[in-house]
């Protein structure tokens, strides 16, 4: 089945950079939507950007100007750039996709799912 798997999340002093990456494996024939969601301690999980196969890109109003998001169609990869860090920014940050492709069972359709998730952890 296919398997998202996050990495580039760490520990970063406010104003600093990550970037974070999710790779899609399995078998996927298309991926019409991958996105970042973020969950803050004590906090509802909230999706921070994603973007579509038609080039389309979303952010939260909590982002805007400060992170980006882009794919790479063909590693089948979504990145999440992110820029002037702030302590607010602290959570674990997991990717999200929709495909056409293989679930579990291996039945072929349209599909979503998740990543395991990264820390990202902005000290002040």
């Amino acid at each position: 089945h296919v398997r998202l798997v996050e990495s580039g999340g760490g520990l970063v002093q406010a104003g600093g950079s990550l970037r974070l990456s999710c790779a899609a494996s399995g078998i996927i024939f298309s991926i019409s939507r991958m996105a970042w969601y973020r969950q803050s301690p004590g906090q509802a999980r909230e999706e921070v950007a994603e973007a579509t196969d038609d080039g389309s890109t979303y952010y939260a109003d909590s982002v805007k100007g400060r992170f980006t998001i882009s794919r790479d169609n063909a590693k089948n990869t979504v990145y999440l750039q992110m820029n002037n860090l702030k302590p607010e920014d602290t959570g674990v940050y997991t990717c999200h996709a929709v495909y056409y492709g293989s679930d579990e069972m291996g039945l072929i359709g349209d599909r979503s799912t998740w990543g395991q998730g990264t820390q990202v952890t902005v000290s002040s």
